[in-house]
């Protein structure tokens, strides 16, 4: 006898157009096709997911260029799904290394149930004693980056003078508090009163400040650092970057994670300063997560003893139902979300 295919109805968020700059609820709508929960016996080393986290992150942004081969994905070009991080549910599988059943977390789709045929990016959840969400913060992508920036190419040593910029994202919240359990002296820069006294209180930094209210940004950081900074972890390039240029103590080395404020330029904004490099014998060094993947047990073997200690605190904003996925997204580019952005669409 034929075994009947089980199909089911599958909600999906689509970008409506090419996305230039932060994405925005109207560059997105939802649609509902369907979807089988079996395989095709031809699906060679595919697996089937069942959604069930998806992250919102700063990296999915868009951009009229559909060749732009800098992007290291692209999640958005007319009519097609938003792709990004998430935690998924393993519900068929021809791949060896997954199983029914199976807890993954990695780049998926945003829709409730997704095919994933690009497995490289997937890691096996091991550890459910945490939230499965922190695997898309803390324990996923960005607690990666944290981990790989601060110590592989920060290299940081106890008494460090650490500086981060766009330091209440999922990233700097981490790195700061991993320069505090190092027992570096650390200062955060963010976008509002209530985000800076988060980073004071909450994540047990030294010092905070907003930056949309320091009118010279060298004068802020000779506040901060009257002896210079040896660690300066750059999520936002441009003139912070310029500032930190000149306050960097002498082999200071500057972590290159991200450059937010440069993104929406058409004219890319050029750094002065870059002459203190050879007097102070800076090192300046960008870096991808994905070079350092392969530490990702590692990392797991720092983290999650710090999180169940409760040495380390995790603020999460999590948003309900794919619906909510859009202005989620907005959210956090918005810089409303209260924590790391999150879309729930089904518990574990």
């Amino acid at each position: 006898m034929t075994q009947v295919e089980e199909k089911v109805c599958n909600k999906q968020v689509l970008a409506a157009g090419y996305i230039t700059g932060n994405p925005k609820q109207s560059d997105m709508y939802l649609r509902t096709s369907t979807i089988s929960l079996q395989l095709p016996p031809k699906a060679s080393n595919a697996v089937l997911v069942k959604n069930l986290y998806l992250s919102c992150d700063p990296y999915m942004r868009g951009t009229k260029t559909t060749d732009n081969k800098t992007r290291l994905f692209y999640s958005f070009s007319p009519d097609s799904l938003i792709i990004g991080y998430g935690v998924c549910k393993v519900l068929d599988s021809k791949h060896p290394d997954f199983k029914k059943g199976d807890l993954v977390w990695g780049v998926t789709k945003w829709e409730e149930y997704s095919v994933i045929t690009m497995i490289d990016s997937f890691f096996k959840i091991e550890h459910t004693d945490v939230p499965l969400s922190y695997y898309t913060g803390i324990l996923g992508m960005p607690g990666m980056t944290a981990y790989a920036g601060f110590y592989e190419v920060g290299v940081p040593k106890k008494g460090d003078n650490v500086f981060i910029s766009s330091a209440f994202g999922a990233v700097g919240q981490l790195v700061g508090q991993l320069a505090k359990l190092m027992g570096c002296y650390v200062v955060g820069s963010a976008g509002s009163k209530q985000k800076v006294e988060i980073l004071n209180n909450k994540f047990g930094f030294d010092e905070a400040f907003n930056y949309k209210e320091e009118q010279d940004l060298d004068a802020t950081l000779k506040r901060y650092f009257p002896e210079g900074i040896d660690i300066y972890f750059d999520n936002v390039g441009g003139d912070m970057l310029e500032a930190a240029l000149v306050n960097m103590r002498r082999r200071g080395r500057i972590v290159v994670a991200g450059m937010i404020s440069q993104y929406d330029l058409d004219e890319p904004q050029g750094i002065k300063n870059l002459v203190t490099i050879i007097y102070k014998q800076i090192r300046i060094e960008a870096f991808t997560v994905y070079d350092y993947y392969h530490l990702y047990p590692k990392f797991l073997d720092t983290i999650l003893p710090y999180i169940r200690e409760g040495k380390i605190t995790y603020v999460e904003d999590i948003a309900e139902g794919l619906e909510s996925g859009p202005a989620a997204l907005e959210a956090m580019f918005t810089g409303s979300s209260a924590g790391k952005q999150v879309v729930l669409l089904a518990p574990e």
